[in-house]
């Protein structure tokens, strides 16, 4: 027989993730972060891949805090992520890669749209949460705006998936130090990866939601 009591399903998975960080010497925040990206992407060999800035779950958690608004690539990751818990800390969600002036502007500078958006939104990253689950060129474009430009989001998830950029942009990413970062090294990567982070951390704030959501 199968289980089919959504609390029981994610109690039982969170046993079986168990033994894969025992060996990790995670925090208790940590290990609720890995279990959660572990869990949603069915694969414990994320355990030895994911990096973490040493302040990048504090830095998440007090943006939410203070209403941040999170600025990300896709839509998948604008619709996984909790909006009945993320709402009620006041912040929005943004996704312009669909947006006709995006699809414009990528055409005349010969780039991708993620990476489009992320260079209109520009300033407006400055002190919010980017998360990023599929476009490498995006966080290429983010990390140039931090490097260049000197905006500071408060935070970069990024997890790009793919065989090409994804690798070397979180590679960057976990090389720099100025900006606290959640990723994971390698081509794997996507973005119920992304969803997964914001939400773990989420649900550090406020573990009220309701399990049958999924």
């Amino acid at each position: 027989m199968f289980m089919t009591q959504p609390l029981a399903i994610e109690e039982r998975s969170m046993e079986i993730i168990a033994p894969h960080l025992a060996g990790l010497a995670l925090t208790d925040e940590e290990r609720k972060l890995y279990s959660r990206i572990i869990h949603a992407s069915g694969d414990v060999g994320y355990a030895p891949i994911i990096r973490l800035h040493p302040e990048a779950i504090a830095a998440t958690k007090a943006a939410l805090l203070r209403g941040a608004n999170i600025f990300t690539d896709v839509e998948m990751v604008r619709r996984g992520i909790s909006i009945r818990t993320f709402t009620k800390f006041g912040g929005e969600i943004y996704c312009k890669v669909s947006d006709v002036d995006v699809r414009e502007f990528a055409k005349r500078e010969g780039i991708t749209r993620s990476m489009a958006a992320m260079r209109i939104f520009g300033k407006r990253l400055q002190d919010e949460i980017v998360a990023i689950g599929n476009a490498p060129t995006a966080l290429f474009e983010v990390l140039r705006l931090v490097r260049e430009e000197n905006i500071r989001p408060a935070v970069i998830i990024g997890v790009p998936v793919g065989f090409v950029g994804a690798a070397e942009a979180k590679a960057q990413l976990a090389a720099q130090s100025d900006i606290p970062y959640i990723t994971v090294a390698g081509t794997k990567g996507g973005s119920s990866i992304a969803v997964a982070a914001v939400n773990a951390i989420l649900y550090m704030l406020d573990n009220s939601r309701g399990l049958n959501e999924k």
